[in-house]
């Protein structure tokens, strides 16, 4: 990358989902390095709020495109014709490199540039991980994310543990680069004291996340298990809570005053490519209490206790182990948020901008093939 120029990079990202708050910091964090971020979002619109996050950042340029995501569309189709779309912008943002946070729109589009995609999660993988197998109405889906993860130029992943079941599940010669996600910490309110209860985030209606798990051990506590997030699914899941208290979708300032009073914050995710809900938990100081899976293992081995993540007597036995033990739950604690410490958007920004320059040095041969 010259110092006497910028790199300018299109980064696709969407609004109702983590890839929305990993991709504005991101671009956040790259400008330091030289990269100018042009950032198309495809699905719903920002919010009033998401578009003052992005507003602040600096050498950001927001593009709503207006099309569709790819794990709402009802075949390939749409998602091809927005991956040419994708292109056409890149093209007229003369970008230098993309990263597709959404790598199925690389299988049919044109991009003369190099092209990062990034694997956050997808519905194949989540699909085999909640129900087995593969959905028969999602096959085109896995061929489109199969032939976008062969086209790209590089392939990452938020964890060595998901990079691996990537490389499995869509037969990549060589498994994807592990670049672990940042999360800012979230601002906490002074002068919150602990409080004994228990406190979970996610898509609660996600079978993965294994909320009904969590419900089961909510009957078995004697402090509340408040639940935030959405109980209903964009295809018509849902679950009903009859033991956890359900809090709904909460704002960043809501969620910060929840964490600041250092809950046992708890995941029974049976899957997870990375799961930042947790890192923003661990940030505040919060005790951790997970399920016994690899990205978990990866990510806070020795910070946090495991259980296994059908095991609703455990995850209710170690909640109250935890806040019987006021040594336990603070050493818990400080060491979730020691080892959130390292997981930054500067951090994730330093990996992705060696990553755009190797990139970057290697497109001219690359247009000469």
């Amino acid at each position: 990358m010259s110092e006497d120029r910028s790199l300018r990079l299109l980064m696709t990202a969407d609004t109702v989902g983590g890839v929305w708050q990993y991709a504005v910091e991101l671009a956040g964090a790259l400008a330091p390095h030289g990269v100018r971020t042009t950032l198309a979002v495809l699905g719903p619109a920002p919010s009033p709020e998401q578009r003052a996050e992005a507003a602040a950042v600096p050498e950001l340029a927001l593009v709503e495109t207006g099309l569709p995501l790819d794990w709402l569309c009802g075949g390939p189709e749409p998602v091809i014709a927005a991956g040419q779309a994708i292109a056409e912008l890149a093209r007229e943002a003369r970008a230098d490199l993309v990263q597709l946070n959404a790598p199925a729109l690389a299988a049919c589009a044109d991009l003369p540039m190099p092209v990062v995609a990034v694997a956050h999660g997808c519905v194949s993988t989540w699909w085999e991980a909640a129900h087995g197998g593969e959905p028969a109405d999602y096959r085109w889906h896995r061929k489109l994310m199969r032939d976008g993860l062969h086209a790209a130029d590089r392939v990452v992943a938020p964890t060595a543990a998901y990079a691996a079941t990537v490389a499995r599940h869509y037969g990549l010669p060589e498994a994807p680069l592990a670049i672990h996600n940042g999360r800012r910490p979230l601002a906490l309110p002074a002068g919150v004291t602990a409080q004994d209860f228990a406190f979970t985030v996610g898509r609660l209606w996600d079978r993965v996340k294994g909320a009904d798990t969590l419900d089961r051990a909510a009957a078995r506590l004697s402090v509340p298990l408040l639940a935030a997030g959405t109980t209903q699914g964009p295809h018509g899941e849902t679950i009903a809570l009859r033991h956890m208290r359900a809090l709904g979708h909460l704002s960043g300032a809501a969620l910060a005053q929840r964490l600041a009073a250092r809950p046992v914050f708890v995941s029974a995710a049976s899957f997870e490519p990375f799961g930042l809900a947790v890192l923003e938990a661990a940030a505040a100081g919060c005790p951790l209490l997970l399920s016994d899976i690899g990205s978990f293992r990866e990510l806070w081995d020795e910070a946090a206790l495991f259980v296994a993540p059908d095991d609703d007597a455990g995850f209710a036995d170690a909640v109250e182990a935890i806040l019987a033990d006021p040594a336990l739950r603070n050493r818990l604690g400080e060491a979730a948020r020691a080892r959130a410490a390292r997981f930054t958007p500067e951090a994730t920004a330093e990996a992705m901008a060696a990553l755009f320059a190797q990139l970057a040095a290697e497109a001219p041969a690359r247009r000469a093939a």
